[in-house]
């Protein structure tokens, strides 16, 4: 072929391949950005598998946790929030005042009903499980996030839960918490705004490893015990007889089921 046929000739192959390498590279760029987004979104999302139903429909989410609102309780039927081991801190905050959950469209109860009750105002989620901000420790200090407590209860079996899911956390690198007060059968109330005094506690811890579910319960009475808290494991379905909560709704059935009928104490270093 004549040289003067064949540099145009070269030049077109080349200017084409480019084209089409060019349209390659930018559909692999969109590629992989979409994946990054997905992954992204994904991860964001994978704590809203582990929000319970509400039986209310007053669901309000904080940063530090969600919760739904009982308001004929006046507290939580819930409360629901991951603790990661990056969430664990000595961070030391002064102690905040407590306020009204202004998120709560009927308004939370007002933290004066519980002055001279003779009960706690016991958070659900403790603050010392949100100490990694200022701001997410003055969250705990919401009274949509408490519920009357026997103070012997509060500062004895209960406590002693809260820093081993705190142990959990920090030993399988996160968990999942919902925890809250039945609010079921015959109850005292206190205030001006008969806020109900549950008789029992419960608290679930969800653990997720290399895509293992597993999970721990329990049932507390609300008075004081020098027993172990291990005496009141119980399956997730007894609470949810009990309390009437779909818990983990969202989760697929198979790993839901098997999940909510497990009472492993093994499995969580219980020998």
């Amino acid at each position: 072929m004549n040289r003067k046929y064949i540099y145009p000739l070269v030049i077109i192959i080349v200017t084409v391949a480019l084209y089409y390498a060019d349209d390659f590279i930018d559909s692999d760029t969109k590629s992989t950005s979409k994946t990054s987004s997905t992954t992204q979104r994904n991860s964001e999302e994978f704590g809203e598998s582990f929000l319970p139903a509400s039986t209310t429909g007053a669901i309000v989410k904080h940063n530090a946790f969600t919760l739904s609102y009982s308001e004929e309780n006046e507290q939580s039927e819930w409360v629901a929030y991951e603790l990661k081991k990056s969430d664990l801190s000595k961070n030391e905050f002064e102690r905040p005042y407590f306020e009204i959950d202004n998120k709560v469209k009927t308004i939370s109860a007002d933290w004066r009903n519980y002055k001279n009750s003779g009960y706690d105002r016991g958070h659900l989620c403790p603050a010392g499980d949100r100490k990694m901000s200022f701001e997410a420790y003055n969250e705990t200090f919401l009274t949509s996030n408490i519920s009357p407590q026997n103070h012997n209860f509060n500062a004895g079996i209960w406590n002693r839960l809260e820093q081993k899911v705190r142990y959990w956390a920090q030993k399988y690198d996160g968990v999942y918490v919902v925890t809250g007060g039945v609010l079921k059968g015959n109850m005292n109330t206190i205030g001006d705004e008969n806020v109900s005094v549950p008789n029992q506690f419960y608290k679930i811890v969800v653990d997720v490893t290399d895509g293992k579910h597993k999970a721990i319960a329990f049932l507390i009475p609300n008075k004081a015990s020098d027993k172990s808290f291990y005496k009141y494991a119980v399956s997730i379905d007894e609470i949810e007889a009990i309390t009437k909560i779909d818990f983990f709704p969202n989760l697929p059935f198979p790993i839901e089921d098997d999940m909510e009928a497990m009472l492993d104490l093994k499995a969580w270093g219980r020998k």
